[in-house]
């Protein structure tokens, strides 16, 4: 007996502890709260956010994702998040449900040296794969002095390593020797073909609308594709915003206004920007050869958001620009005697993008972009008011969808397709009421290219991490199109075969690996390697300096064929001093084909069969770029020197195609030496002062060889390319931004902005001239010589400019 009472003791006990237990367990039951971090201004996901929970007194940090998740007993939790840079969240929670909270920080205004826009680790530069990569803020490029008196994405690009432009006035950026139509420029997603407003001093993305600026440099990711030498990748801000807020700038040059607003709240947010620039009165000021030069522009930035569910998020940007300006320093193109030239340059973009979030770290978006681009040159013909158009316009249309997921912290992919549509309206020629010049109108080209990649990154160990991706490519060029044959000595058509509208006429196919590995010596240090293919079917082709409106765009088609490049790169990083000093020196060598060039007393202006004016010629770039960078701190920023070569050699037969005779020259861009610095000093919360340095070497042009003459008449007689170098370039600038208003809670805060480009009167050389001499004019400078050799400045004094910015809030 006692045997079985003792037996009936535990479940009796296990009994009654069930019954009185049960509120107990039944409160006990645990919740799963799922975070989302990201910063307000850029929408973008912020990695490693500290979340604090009491009173359980636990917590964690979020992924690359800006995500988290927890599993916790329901309760009242209060929560913090915080971030670097960044104000602190505070929450109080009711934890009854599984529960996804969004957190969106706002960056603190008075930390500037300090603030993280996009997700960024602490050893970010020593741990990713990732090489020849940047990414730089907008409230970074903010710090930098401006041409005139604005921060400016194309300006801030040049003061990196391996980033030039072509002079004063240019219409884009050189990376590693590439020319400008080599680079990828994108403006939330949409392609960007001219990006420069006044002469190449700025460029034409609204400067308010900013949040980040990605630029690639090596191994670019396999999500891009289309351009051999880089990608520089522009970010509108999403409009997280729960109030309305105008911000602004009235400046000398052009001024700007900016609204961000909630149309619905938590469902649909509106952000605008707007800027123009009434600039005609200001030329002569710069430069006395600039005196009948006139410019205006404008441009904008819409952004709708709209969050229909906590998973799903449909964005609609609008981009347009519009330039006019007016040159007397070019008189005559092709056949056509003008007063002057006078460009109409605009772009219309639009990007819809939806982005589904998926519960397991993944997303699927889904992008549409439409781009078009319509430069118009107009002649005033002399001695009457007739005046001559000639236009010309690129049609860009593309869809993507890709599809990602974070597997761990380890190991992250994705994978996608894109079809991108090109229509090109090579020229079109309107004599208006004049009968002196017969119109024209080139046929249009078109072409299709289908994309799909894929990429991954995987780190096996906590040593190694390695970046890898596909890329594949099939590129179609369909008809209408006129295909000829050539005699070779006469240049005269032997045959023609005609191609019916939608006719497939040549077909590409390519294929694109992109690797990059990191290997960490240690905490602070880290080897990088590198390796990617590229291909290029859509090429701008010019024979001056900088591409003018009348340059040609041009697709691959039978004649001309893609431009294609290997890239290899190798780098070693160390950060000093805690982190507070970046070290990198990064070398990278590149081979390519097909690069576009002119032949010899080539003039494709309104040239039906452009391959008569054109040589594909083979190249290589190779360079050494030594950084040194201090982020933070009341004196920061950075110095790098770069030694690099960029050259051109073509391989044609026959001997009035050759360039240089078949023997390599420096590229228009090979600028073998380039020393660039910029030094920011905070001195409080008022004031900041910043200086830019920047010096390289000449840039190549061509010396007559010789010279003869024809009726009185001396010719300079041209045999090699590119066989001189202009002095060499060196520039100082300097800008002064003063905040006043101490009062942190009043709603209109305002500051100054003065800026002087170019401080000691640099007269740096645009280009050389040459001229019929006049009996013994300058006799002492040119001998015997029967031309003069004149030397073109286009800024001979600083430039002073005074911006006035403000936030109303």
């Amino acid at each position: 007996m006692k045997s079985k009472n003792m037996m009936n003791k535990p479940s009796f006990f296990l009994l009654f502890a069930l019954v009185a237990f049960a509120p107990f367990f039944a409160q006990a039951q645990e919740y799963a709260i799922s975070f989302e971090v990201v910063a307000k201004e850029s929408g973008l996901p912020l990695d490693d956010a500290q979340i604090s929970i009491t009173p359980c007194n636990c917590g964690g940090v979020t992924n690359s994702a800006g995500r988290f998740s927890i599993e916790l007993p329901s309760d009242t939790y209060n929560i913090t998040v915080s971030f670097i840079g960044f104000k602190d969240e505070t929450r109080t929670l009711e934890l009854t449900k599984n529960t996804i909270l969004k957190i969106n920080l706002t960056e603190e205004q008075e930390q500037l040296s300090e603030v993280v826009v996009r997700a960024k680790r602490r050893l970010d530069n020593v741990e990713t794969p990732q090489m020849g990569a940047l990414q730089i803020s907008a409230r970074t490029l903010k710090k930098l002095p401006a041409a005139v008196g604005e921060f400016d994405v194309l300006r801030g690009m040049t003061l990196v390593a391996g980033v030039n432009n072509s002079g004063e006035v240019s219409n884009g950026l050189s990376v590693r020797g590439g020319s400008l139509d080599q680079n990828l420029l994108l403006y939330d997603y949409a392609p960007v073909f001219n990006p420069t407003h006044l002469f190449g001093l700025f460029s034409v993305f609204t400067p308010d609308m900013i949040s980040t600026v990605d630029l690639y440099r090596a191994n670019i990711p396999s999500r891009y594709g289309g351009r051999i030498t880089s990608v520089l990748d522009v970010k509108v801000k999403n409009p997280y915003v729960e109030k309305t807020k105008f911000s602004g700038g009235i400046g000398l040059v052009s001024s700007r206004l900016n609204l961000e607003t909630p149309l619905i709240k938590d469902k649909l947010m509106l952000n605008i920007g707007g800027r123009a620039g009434l600039t005609g009165f200001l030329i002569p000021f710069f430069s006395e050869r600039l005196k009948n030069t006139k410019a205006n522009f404008y441009d904008g930035t819409f952004k709708l958001l709209y969050l229909p569910t906590e998973n799903d998020q449909v964005s609609l940007t609008g981009f347009y620009s519009k330039d006019f300006y007016q040159l007397d320093l070019i008189s005559q193109v092709g056949n056509i005697n003008a007063e002057n030239n006078q460009y109409d340059l605009q772009t219309l973009n639009g990007t819809l993008n939806w982005t589904h979030t998926f519960g397991d770290e993944s997303n699927w978006r889904n992008i549409f972009v439409y781009s078009n681009y319509t430069p118009k040159t107009i002649f005033p013909e002399q001695a009457n008011d007739n005046e001559i158009e000639y236009n010309a316009a690129i049609n860009y249309l593309s869809f993507i969808s890709e599809y990602s997921k974070i597997i761990s912290d380890k190991f992250d992919y994705y994978g996608g397709v894109q079809a991108n549509q090109y229509k090109i309206s090579p020229g079109a020629l309107d004599p208006g009421s004049g009968n002196s010049i017969v119109p024209v109108t080139l046929e249009t080209e078109t072409s299709y290219e289908i994309g799909t990649y894929a990429n991954l990154n995987w780190k096996p160990t906590e040593n190694i991490s390695v970046s890898g991706g596909l890329r594949f490519n099939h590129f179609v060029f369909v008809g209408p199109y006129t295909e000829a044959v050539f005699d070779d000595v006469s240049g005269t058509i032997l045959s023609s075969t005609e191609f019916e509208k939608g006719d497939a006429v040549k077909t590409y196919n390519s294929l694109e690996p992109r690797l990059g590995a990191n290997l960490k010596l240690g905490e602070n240090t880290s080897l990088k390697a590198s390796y990617a293919r590229t291909n290029q079917y859509l090429q701008n082709i010019y024979n001056t300096t900088t591409p003018l409106p009348t340059s040609r765009w041009k697709t691959s088609d039978p004649n001309i064929k893609p431009q294609s490049s290997n890239t290899y790169g190798f780098g070693v990083y160390q950060n000093l001093n805690n982190d507070e000093i970046e070290i990198g020196l990064e070398g990278y060598y590149r081979e390519s084909e097909n690069n576009l060039t002119y032949k010899p007393g080539a003039d494709f202006f309104l040239e039906e069969f452009l391959e008569r004016d054109v040589v594909q010629a083979k190249g290589q770039a190779y360079g050494v770029e030594l950084s040194f960078k201090k982020p933070r701190g009341k004196l920061n920023g950075w110095f790098n020197y770069t030694y690099s070569r960029s050259l051109l050699q073509s391989q044609n037969q026959r001997l009035a195609d050759r360039v240089n005779n078949n023997k390599q020259y420096p590229s228009d861009f090979d600028r073998p030496h380039v020393f660039n610095g910029t030094i920011n000093f905070e001195g409080d919360k008022w004031n900041t002062w910043s200086f830019n340095f920047t010096a390289q070497s000449g840039r190549p042009y061509t010396v007559a060889n010789s010279v003869f003459a024809i009726e009185d008449i001396n010719v300079p007689i041209f045999i090699e390319r590119n066989n001189a170098r202009l002095r060499p370039y060196h520039r100082l600038d300097f800008s002064w931004k003063v905040k006043y208003g101490r009062n942190p809670n009043r709603k209109w805060k305002g500051d100054w902005t003065f800026t002087i480009y170019n401080v000691y009167s640099r007269r740096n050389p645009f280009n050389l001239y040459y001229s019929q001499r006049q009996g013994a004019v300058d006799s002492e400078v040119f001998l015997g010589s029967p031309l003069g050799t004149y030397e073109l400045s286009i800024l001979n004094s600083p430039l002073f400019a005074v911006t006035y910015n403000f936030v109303f809030d």
